[in-house]
């Protein structure tokens, strides 16, 4: 009985506060404008009818839903052209609504966006129709002359076309987004000294982080060039948007560039490889270690050289010419007299030799081995011209060319098993050292005119620390890697759990039918509690088995006041709901 009162008591005390609330609520609504009346018995309808709270919250629910599959379904939008001109930009839009498709804008306008699974296709079909022309107009130009234009008019227009042309090859390069090309074209003359070379300046406009190489600058510099008729390489200059020069690094050649530091460590690298994949499969891939310094010479140098060899046997000799001679000297007198019967007449009977004396014989032999008189006036001179054997050799040294190279090759050693199963490093035997440096003489083309240098070292490699400990299992970048993607999905799941419990489940418990709302209805907290006593008095079988009286008593008890709680919290968070449950029970009861 005492736990009875105690009830009513904190009923009517409850009821009293919940009336006080309910007329303090009822004067400030018959304070309010009409407007606010109107809101306020809105209010009141759906506060006194869950059910239309339920209603339009599902509907709201069922919105949201629906915008976001909407969103979700949307088509992915992806860059058609940026940095469109006006005209490219109106005459691409203008193509885009005669095929319906939809397309956004990005970027603060300078980008044009369509579905991504039209991209390829619409460029494709736009470039058909020659857009965008790129603002650069080409040698289209030549084609919509007017009759009778003249001669300087058309050479104009041929030399604007060519610079659009080449404006549109320099921008398909991947660092440039605008160029302009200015030609300064030769001028003939029959005068030598009046003639002008051609010449050109490129003015680039590159994207933001990007840069050209050296290699790039000099392929525009020759493209240029090699365009336009008597235009040398060293006449085309390339200048960037911020007014710096390109075509300087590459006009002298002469000057060591990063080109060439970059042809060095190739080189190196190239040498260093091939050691170290014949030695591999020998060693083992972490047990030998080689660096390679390399020796080039870029100088230009160019040699001729003429040799003349001899002709003489037995080399063979070419006769160039030949000149042959016969001279008389004319001293002696000739013969004369009037040829006839005197002359033919034979000479007289020489005498016997067997009558002349010894001396008179010898001087006789001696006229006779004599030549005769008319041969000794007669010369003859025979001259023989030979080729001379010359060679002309004219070299011209590559660039680039190995001068020296120098190895340095750090050799592990060699891990064994020793008689107690225990793994030992024991150093390579000389054979095997000279083996080794034998293969990387023969690997990197050693050559001892050039004065290359080999070096192997055996010695054991030291282990560090880092790569003999274990790697944590939570520093391992695949679980890392794994932990960071379930995060992401960790994260939505929290977010709709949070939404559900501070939003949803409040909102669910404040409108759904409830013990509590049950309770709220007229007579209900009298039932509740006349029905709790008479479920107590009736599901007790027996007074005198108190193990089974005691937690019943306990158990509805508990619940009791856990409805009263509820209550207690409703009137201090929502006066205004338990001001109207009281009003209606206040009518209920007239």
């Amino acid at each position: 009985m005492s736990e009875t009162g105690a009830t009513a008591g904190r009923q009517n005390s409850t009821n009293q506060a919940a009336s006080r609330s309910g007329n303090t609520a009822s004067g400030n609504t018959d304070s309010g404008s009409a407007s606010g009346s109107a809101f306020e018995r809105t209010l009141k309808q759906l506060r006194g009818n869950p059910l239309i709270a339920l209603l339009i919250a599902g509907a709201a629910s069922i919105a949201i839903i629906a915008v976001l599959f909407m969103w979700a379904s949307s088509p992915e939008y992806r860059v058609l052209y940026s940095n469109l001109s006006e005209a490219d930009g109106g005459s691409i839009i203008n193509e885009l609504d005669t095929r319906g498709i939809p397309y956004q804008f990005s970027e603060g306008g300078q980008a044009l966006m369509v579905p991504s699974d039209q991209v390829h296709t619409l460029r494709l079909q736009l470039a058909e129709q020659g857009l965008p022309r790129g603002g650069n107009l080409g040698l289209e130009l030549m084609e919509s002359q007017a009759f009778g234009i003249s001669q300087f008019a058309e050479q104009i227009n041929y030399q604007r076309g060519l610079e659009g042309e080449l404006a549109r090859s320099i921008e398909s390069l991947g660092p440039v987004e605008g160029v302009r090309v200015h030609l300064s074209m030769a001028k003939p003359s029959v005068f030598i000294r009046d003639r002008e070379p051609a010449k050109a300046s490129v003015v680039l406009t590159l994207l933001p982080g990007r840069i050209l190489g050296e290699g790039q600058v000099s392929a525009i510099v020759h493209m240029v060039s090699g365009s336009v008729p008597e235009l040398a390489a060293e006449d085309v200059t390339v200048v960037n948007q911020d007014g710096r020069l390109l075509s300087a690094e590459t006009s002298n050649g002469n000057d060591l560039d990063g080109s060439q530091l970059e042809y060095i460590a190739e080189v190196e690298r190239s040498y260093q490889q091939r050691i170290e994949h014949i030695l591999t499969p020998i060693l083992g891939r972490d047990n030998v270690r080689a660096q390679v310094a390399a020796q080039i010479d870029f100088s230009r140098r160019e040699q001729t050289s003429e040799r003349y060899g001899p002709n003489q046997p037995p080399n063979e000799a070419a006769v160039r010419s030949r000149q042959l001679s016969l001279a008389y000297d004319g001293e002696d007198p000739l013969a004369t007299g009037i040829p006839g019967a005197l002359s033919n007449t034979p000479p007289g009977t020489l005498p016997s030799p067997i009558n002349q004396p010894e001396d008179e014989e010898a001087e006789a032999d001696q006229q006779e081995d004599a030549p005769p008189e008319a041969l000794r006036n007669l010369r003859q001179d025979d001259v023989i011209n030979y080729e001379v054997d010359r060679s002309i050799e004219h070299v011209q040294h590559r660039l680039g060319q190995v001068e020296r190279l120098s190895a340095a090759v750090v050799v592990n050693y060699r891990s064994e098993m020793n008689e107690e199963g225990e793994w030992i490093e024991v150093a390579l035997t000389d054979n095997e050292v000279a083996q080794i440096e034998r293969l990387v003489r023969q690997a990197m083309g050693f050559s001892q005119l050039r004065g290359d240098e080999v070096e192997i070292v055996n010695s054991p490699f030291t282990r560090s620390v880092e790569e003999t400990a274990e790697v944590e299992w939570w520093k391992d970048p695949t679980i890392l890697s794994m932990a960071a993607k379930a995060g992401r999905y960790l994260l939505v799941a929290l977010a709709i759990l949070l939404l559900y419990l501070l939003i949803l489940r409040p909102l669910i418990k404040r409108y759904t039918q409830s013990p509590v709302m049950a309770a709220a209805t007229p007579g209900g907290m009298l039932a509740a509690s006349v029905g709790d006593d008479d479920e107590e008095s009736e599901e007790t079988p027996d007074e005198s088995d108190e193990t089974y009286a005691k937690p019943k008593r306990r158990r509805k008890t508990s619940l009791y006041e856990h409805n009263l709680n509820d209550l207690r919290e409703m009137a201090q968070e929502d006066p205004r709901m338990v001001a109207m449950i009281i009003r209606s029970w206040m009518n209920a009861n007239e």
